[in-house]
């Protein structure tokens, strides 16, 4: 889809670059580039294709990979083997929007993708932001820290599901409350749908269109 966010994977290791691109390519609401493995093609991706998310990893074969994140005028995760203390601070200070330890479960970065794309939503490009907006969208982007170890939902598909605990809900009610778009919300409830956790019914709004709404199974 046109509106998906655009990820750049730049990784040396052609093997995790291909496994985190197919991470990305798997999530709902993101388009996957293709992988690159040196700073120097980053560059020319990021000038050419204008990603909106690059996953880097610190060591590039021709380069550092903080210094090309401090160069890029996109945002970024880093994804690393480097666990000092140094080096996570340096990545935080140069713009990494989060950091990643390898190795890790995929469903991890899953998850973290997924609060992106909410942090995507909640800060908009076409509309301005409160205090409150800028607090929701900083806790939403870290919002992945607990779910990947415990479940093999997302942690939106997590959140989606339990705005249905109060009875019947519209694609719009959940993305009101989620932050995802209504087209995302739609999505995840479609698919819960089809794995017989939802249930929908169609019914007419005070417009007289009808409209679907959902509830648990």
């Amino acid at each position: 889809m046109s509106d998906d966010i655009r990820v750049l994977v730049v990784d040396d290791d052609f093997h995790v670059a291909g496994l985190h691109r197919d991470v990305v390519a798997a999530r709902p609401g993101f388009t996957a580039l293709d992988a690159v493995h040196t700073a120097r093609e980053a560059r020319a991706v990021v000038r050419d294709q204008t990603p909106d998310l690059v996953l880097v990893d610190v060591y590039l074969p021709d380069g550092d990979g903080l210094v090309l994140l401090a160069e890029l005028d996109t945002d970024a995760f880093v994804i690393s083997a480097a666990t000092d203390g140094a080096t996570i601070r340096r990545a935080l200070r140069s713009g990494a929007l989060t950091y990643l330890i390898k190795p890790f479960d995929a469903r991890l970065l899953g998850d973290r993708l997924d609060a992106y794309l909410r942090y995507r939503n909640v800060l908009r490009d076409d509309r301005g932001a409160d205090q409150e907006a800028v607090e929701r969208a900083l806790r939403i982007l870290h919002s992945g820290d607990t779910a990947a170890a415990s479940s093999s939902r997302s942690a939106t598909e997590q959140l989606v599901l339990a705005q249905l605990d109060g009875g019947e809900v519209t694609a719009a009610d959940v993305a009101a409350v989620t932050g995802v778009s209504r087209a995302t919300a739609q999505r995840y409830l479609a698919a819960l749908a089809a794995r017989g956790l939802v249930e929908v019914a169609l019914r007419y709004g005070t417009t007289g269109r009808p409209e679907h709404r959902y509830r648990r199974a």
